[in-house]
């Protein structure tokens, strides 16, 4: 039996100011640069104003790790907010996901508001019943997945995304791209996460490249904070796949950023999923449909698909991503060091089990030395 869960109360360009008078204590979780930069003053100054008291916790750091969601526990525990405010990126809102899980555990969490408002237009987790969380020594990235983390209130206000460096946008965007591809062929996709996918596909091809190369284009800005949400919306319900599983392995060891990590890997794993390098196998049928959503139909299923997998490596160049790991950085002797035990991570990884093509851990080696070299059809 399929479903699909839309939790989250979605508020399109901001409506925190009508939200705040009904507010007492507000605990808000964001990172140092938010805070030291003023940037929460989008939140702090509305709290204010309705006179709310508040707290800011901005111990979050890109890729949050266990010991930080503790200490987020502890401060929650002892403020006891009936509002928790997420305010940036995908990492404040995971963090801020997983101390409120966690603190739910130990006080009573019940009736607290949870508010998502993201600074990117990449991760979609304000929409989603996803968190990744690092355990830095370990070297592992553990995916949450539980229905309970899904804000209650989501703010998309695409004003907030303009001043993001460029290098931002394009690993953000290229996150989006990877989260609509992989919920329209998880063996988990349904109807309403297809139409969800679809849309975000639309609004990327419309949007990303002209959101990184004009930044101050606001219809291209809130058309990728939109398709963001609504990619965040069907992998929520669809699942992911290898592509996001080999991404948590690849940038757990090598610090690469989530979005740029999926970027670099995805036309490798598109290849192998849809059976270019041996014989088709159904994916590429999915595939040539994303195709046609994209203008890229050909007279061929498997012409289709490449073309979609071409697409995706000519996004990553346009968007000035590597192509590769070897040109994110990663030297031989320490992508060699790590292979086997990123390749047993993937395969372990929750998200890798929605994959349309079953895997072995040979394979997802193939796989992470075709995206070392460059390696496609």
């Amino acid at each position: 039996m399929n479903s699909f869960n839309v939790h989250t109360k979605i508020l399109m360009g901001g409506g925190l100011e009508t939200l705040a008078p009904k507010l007492k204590r507000a605990f808000i979780v964001t990172d140092s640069f938010m805070a030291s930069s003023g940037k929460v003053g989008y939140v702090t100054a509305k709290l204010e104003a309705a006179g709310v008291e508040y707290r800011i916790f901005d111990q979050v750091r890109a890729d949050p790790d266990v010991g930080t969601v503790s200490r987020g526990v502890e401060v929650i525990g002892d403020f006891k907010p009936d509002a928790v405010i997420a305010f940036g990126g995908g990492s404040p809102i995971d963090a801020a996901k997983a101390i409120v899980f966690f603190a739910g555990k130990t006080c009573d969490m019940r009736g607290c508001q949870f508010i998502a408002i993201p600074t990117t237009s990449g991760t979609g987790s304000e929409v989603t019943s996803f968190a990744v969380i690092t355990d830095p020594e370990k070297e592992v990235k553990y995916p949450l997945v539980e229905e309970s983390l899904l804000p209650d209130l989501a703010i998309l206000d695409a004003e907030l995304t303009v001043s993001v460096p460029p290098s931002v946008t394009a690993d953000t965007g290229i996150d989006v791209f990877t989260h609509a591809v992989e919920a329209l062929v998880s063996t988990e996709a349904s109807d309403f996460s297809d139409a969800a996918a679809e849309k975000a596909i639309k609004l990327v091809r419309r949007h990303l490249l002209a959101a990184y190369r004009r930044p101050e284009d606001m219809e291209a800005r809130q058309g990728m904070h939109n398709a963001s949400c609504l990619a965040g919306m069907a992998f929520s319900n669809s699942g992911l796949g290898l592509n996001h599983g080999m991404a948590h392995a690849l940038g757990a060891r090598f610090h690469i950023p989530h979005g740029r990590a999926n970027g670099i890997l995805l036309p490798y794993v598109m290849s192998f999923n849809a059976g270019c390098h041996e014989s088709l196998t159904p994916v590429a049928k999915r595939y040539a449909k994303i195709a046609r959503l994209l203008g890229l139909e050909s007279s061929s299923v498997r012409q289709s698909a490449l073309n979609l997998i071409r697409t995706a490596r000519r996004y990553v160049e346009q968007l000035s991503i590597p192509s590769t790991i070897q040109k994110a950085g990663v030297s031989k002797e320490e992508f060699e060091a790590e292979l086997e035990g990123m390749a047993e991570a993937a395969l372990a990884d929750r998200c890798t089990a929605a994959n349309p093509r079953p895997c072995t851990k040979e394979e997802i080696l193939q796989v992470f030395q075709k995206a070392y070299t460059g390696k496609i059809p």
